[in-house]
């Protein structure tokens, strides 16, 4: 399934945004609903879970930070030891990066602020010193040490690696959108070797990179960077980081922002549903405002959204059966699958619908697929020496694991297809396809869907766009209604997440909680 994160940092034409082959992440009863047994059981364990360090960890917690030069102006650099295994921390460790940059200014110093942009498998130093370092507002900078840890598993934090490029260029090429038994065999082929190089490359730690290993990292990293409490901001994925936190130890729970929230009351399927949803909420914005541009290749002034989306997927079927040059040095050329992940890449922020348009106006007019390439490219975190980062394996390997996988089998996927179609006429059928890819996954999965209520904890913000594609903007609804101390603040608008996108509401409510730790009034809208 597609990668909830944050749309920030964006590198030179790139969208920071991810691709297929996770299941999405969490639990089973709908939002609203009253908790099951299942759920009333995960939070007492959650609860059980001491407040006070075993003295098995207290090494962990003890540990002192040798901060070094990064190589960025700026910023400096440590590895923080966890272990490996929670229940037996005497079975090795875990070695994790850490990277800060220092509060700049000179009023009264507010602590370290810690941040991590989603995922799961996004780079939070990348973050921070792509992004959140230098371009968070300069009121925080000023007050706040800015530190990220990358969570176990992602980039520099010992990298789960599944396959090599060559071999990612062909799973990226993979059709996810079955016509028969053939293709869906193929799918299904492409889905275990992936699986298979997790396994041969990682298997000891595709055992413990869950969600709630990652909280209780960062519980280590507080206690070593001397704070009572976690200041945190959390996007997309990272909302279900810190939430996960705030459930694992509500008291430690400094001023937390949860933007772009997940919802952990729901089941794996039932999440990538949703989120298929979201993603045709976010084209339909792109189609209305597509058809008002001169050089919108979909459709021109009074055609409908819907007859927007036929026109797209038109162009995919052809796509399908013969796909077009990209001028790739590798010899790729543009087929459905990579088309599909271009357009949804687009789709995380408004500010990407031009390339968009570009892009589609080359491929269907000029027969030239290099601009969907590039935004596929940008989502897979391919570079032009033809290199992934591990974000894709990273991503799959904490979805497997923190929950349950969505379908079981094919024949699964056969049957929710309507479903998904009705969610999505453009995207259902491949977004279906792309859930299936935890049923091959070879470690058992440790999480279960649970609500998260975080008793005791301080005033929690949690941040949620009306038109969202990744994390829909319901799934903050439901969060802020499990969590008892939370406050939810709406973003009126597009894209994925809200704080530093440019609404002067949004930033101005968020920086004051940050600053002086007051919460947005109860029912804020911006």
């Amino acid at each position: 399934m597609y990668i909830r994160r944050s749309s920030r940092p964006r590198r030179p034409r790139t969208v920071a945004a991810l691709l297929a082959a996770a299941a999405l992440l969490v639990s089973a009863c709908s939002s609203g609903g009253s908790a099951s047994t299942g759920e009333h059981a995960a939070e007492a364990a959650l609860a059980a879970l001491p407040q006070a360090t075993p003295s098995a960890l207290s090494s962990y917690y003890g540990q002192k930070l040798g901060w070094r030069d990064c190589g960025v102006p700026g910023f400096q650099c440590a590895t923080m030891k966890a272990p490996m295994d929670y229940d037996r921390p005497e079975a090795g460790d875990v070695r994790l990066a850490v990277a800060r940059k220092k509060a700049t200014g000179k009023g009264k110093p507010l602590g370290a602020l810690l941040v991590n942009p989603g995922g799961p498998g996004g780079s939070a130093i990348g973050y921070l010193q792509q992004y959140a370092g230098i371009g968070y507002p300069a009121q925080v900078r000023a007050r706040y040490d800015m530190v990220a840890v990358d969570p176990r598993g992602v980039a520099r934090s010992e990298p789960v690696e599944c396959l090599d490029g060559r071999q990612m260029d062909t799973y990226t090429q993979t059709d996810t959108t079955p016509d028969d038994k053939r293709e869906t065999g193929q799918l299904v082929g492409a889905y275990t070797k992936f699986a298979q190089g997790c396994r041969q490359h990682s298997a000891k730690l595709l055992r413990h990179v869950s969600t709630v290993e990652a909280a209780r990292d960062m519980d280590i990293l507080r206690a070593v960077l001397g704070q009572p409490k976690l200041t945190y901001v959390g996007a997309s994925y990272g909302t279900f980081l810190g939430a996960t936190y705030a459930g694992l130890f509500p008291g430690r729970v400094g001023r937390m922002v949860l933007d772009g929230a997940m919802d952990p009351s729901l089941s794996a399927r039932r999440l990538n549903l949703d989120q298929t949803a979201g993603f045709e909420t976010a084209f339909q914005s792109f189609a209305k405002d597509c058809v008002r541009q001169p050089d919108c290749p979909l459709g021109g002034k009074g055609t409908t959204p819907a007859q927007v989306g036929r026109n797209l997927s038109a162009f995919f079927k052809k796509l399908d059966a013969h796909p077009i040059p990209t001028g790739d040095a590798d010899g790729r050329k543009l087929g459905e699958a990579l088309a599909t992940t271009g357009v949804i890449a687009a789709m995380y922020d408004e500010a990407s619908w031009g390339q968009l348009r570009e892009a589609l106006s080359s491929a269907m007019k000029e027969n030239d697929g290099a601009g969907l390439l590039v935004l596929s490219d940008s989502y897979y975190e391919r570079d032009g020496d033809g290199r992934y980062s591990n974000l894709m394996f990273a991503n799959a390997a904490v979805n497997c694991l923190d929950l349950p996988g969505a379908f079981a089998g094919p024949e699964e996927v056969q049957k929710a297809l309507p479903a998904f179609e009705k969610a999505s006429p453009v995207f259902g059928a491949g977004l279906a396809w792309a859930s299936l890819n935890c049923a091959y996954w070879p470690v058992k999965p440790t999480g279960e869907p649970h609500r998260i209520q975080a008793k005791g904890a301080a005033p929690i913000v949690v941040v949620g766009t009306t038109r969202d594609p990744a994390t829909p903007y319901r799934w903050a609804q439901s969060l802020a209604r499990q969590l008892t101390s939370s406050r939810l603040l709406t973003y009126v608008g597009d894209g994925h997440t809200a704080y530093g996108r440019g609404s002067t509401c949004i930033d101005s409510a968020i920086n004051t909680y940050l600053l002086r730790g007051t919460p947005p009034a109860k029912g804020k809208r911006c």
